[in-house]
């Protein structure tokens, strides 16, 4: 690849039309503005986007109709990973077929208590069965979602099997020491980070960046969060990034971000999510964006930098 899979890159949100069926249009008009707002690239139909909700017809589609809009194929990771493995492969293979060669893939999810040698195996079988010299691979660790760790001992026979396909780790675990376990034992790898408050101190050990949710509402925040951790000048990013985390996890994740998405776009339609996730009732919804508007964010901007007030209230605590 000429594009390489470093910086900040969104797992994107994945709008909903009236029938409850993927928006190719306004998930197209998204990614154009999270492009144009400092954003290096997307995963495509991960956690975030709701990715194991949605049939394989619709997930093939998506990634054909984001292509057909014009959407650089170096700047989309798909993210290809089922419960079931021939259904990871056949996704992995259309994806490279369709010019992307980035896949985030999570271990089968279904069967919990899984050794590190079957998730070996089960990554093993995918990449032989892809049998593509394309196929860049970046294992997405996220066991608080999935239930099934990616080992250390399974990622270093990975790598050894496999150099140069497996590309990558997304560790989405929450652990900033396991992140920094990784980038000591593998820096040949991109390890990029989901926990965004970690980008600071995994890119000064030598991390790749973030593929992380929070660029779907702020990306200018992020790309300023990215940008200065690597020229040493926070300038309070973190701290609100903080917060706004900590407000998140009192409302349902993937509601509480399209109800914020709705109201910085004044697009209503992106508050549908698909069952079983289910959209913030009023109360919640007004309970949520007050508490964000408390934080000091500049939603006219989009871009969540601090104003002055809040500044001075986040350098009191």
């Amino acid at each position: 690849m000429t594009h390489a899979v470093r910086g900040v890159w969104c797992a994107t949100l994945s709008p909903l039309n009236e029938t409850n069926c993927l928006d190719a249009v306004r998930l197209a008009a998204h990614v154009r503005h999270l492009f144009a707002s400092g954003v290096d690239g997307i995963a495509l139909f991960g956690t975030t986007g709701e990715g194991q909700s949605f049939s394989l017809i619709e997930r093939r589609e998506g990634l054909e109709d984001l292509l057909a809009a014009g959407i650089d194929k170096r700047r989309i990771m798909v993210a290809t990973g089922c419960a079931a493995l021939p259904e990871t492969i056949d996704l992995t293979c259309h994806a490279i077929e369709s010019g992307c060669e980035s896949a985030l893939v999570v271990p089968p999810f279904f069967f919990k208590d899984v050794s590190a040698e079957a998730v070996y195996a089960s990554y093993s079988r995918v990449i032989d069965a892809v049998a593509d010299p394309r196929l860049r691979l970046f294992l997405y660790h996220i066991p608080k979602v999935s239930g099934v760790a990616i080992p250390i001992e399974a990622i270093e026979r990975l790598v050894a099997a496999y150099p140069g396909t497996i590309a990558g780790v997304k560790d989405s675990d929450g652990n900033l020491q396991h992140t920094r376990t990784l980038l000591s034992r593998f820096p040949e790898l991109a390890i990029l980070v989901g926990h965004e408050p970690h980008l600071p101190a995994a890119l000064s050990a030598g991390g790749a960046g973030t593929i992380c949710g929070i660029a779907n509402l702020f990306p200018q925040l992020m790309r300023r969060l990215y940008d200065g951790a690597l020229a040493g000048d926070d300038r309070g990013d973190l701290a609100l990034i903080e917060r706004f985390i900590a407000l998140v996890e009192r409302f349902p994740l993937f509601a509480a971000f399209k109800a914020l998405k709705a109201h910085l776009s004044g697009d209503s339609g992106w508050e549908a999510l698909r069952l079983p996730l289910i959209a913030l009732d009023a109360d919640a919804r007004r309970a949520w964006l007050d508490a964000v508007r408390g934080l000091g964010i500049d939603f006219q901007r989009d871009g969540a930098r601090f104003t002055e007030r809040a500044q001075d209230r986040s350098r009191r605590l």
